[in-house]
């Protein structure tokens, strides 16, 4: 869908649904974990190429159990196989939701500053003569001094 300008809300019941859906989703998958920096590095990544070389040798595995020892547990091989995969398509749907989530916050967050942009200037305009919106443009406009006073980037090297 093309962006337009966004006119929606949300009702606290839609939101306590929604959070109840995250609980449910989160529920379902009790097995989940979070790595450290240091877990994440140290193990083997499985992206698309590799599914292909795992997926082939599980088919080996399985054609070929004569061949691997007594220990290897070609059943827990198989589980962690399928949830991989599972967990690989239900990925790509929480990516495709998240993308949107963002971007539709990007975009509504970006009406609110335009709005908040006009809202400012009509303040800046009326305290020249309206009394008491002095102080109202001074708080608003708080939210620009910092920008101004930030040194300019200079290319120094150039």
């Amino acid at each position: 869908m093309a962006y337009q300008n966004i006119t929606a809300s949300l009702s606290p019941e839609d939101v306590q649904e929604i959070k109840a859906a995250f609980a449910t989703i989160q529920a379902k998958l009790p097995f989940l974990v979070t790595l450290s920096v240091e877990e994440r590095r140290k193990l083997f990544k499985m992206g698309d190429k590799s599914l292909a070389f795992v997926n082939n040798s599980l088919t080996a595995a399985q054609t070929n159990r004569e061949i691997l020892p007594a220990s290897f547990d070609l059943d827990e091989f198989v589980r962690d196989y399928q949830l991989a995969t599972t967990l690989t398509e239900l990925l790509i749907g929480l990516r495709q939701l998240t993308e949107q989530v963002d971007d539709t916050l990007m975009a509504v967050g970006s009406e609110a500053m335009g709005s908040s942009l006009t809202v400012y200037d009509y303040v800046k305009t009326a305290a020249k003569k309206t009394p008491g919106l002095k102080s109202l443009a001074q708080q608003l406009g708080d939210r620009f001094k910092a920008m101004k006073s930030k040194p300019a980037k200079t290319n120094s090297g150039s």
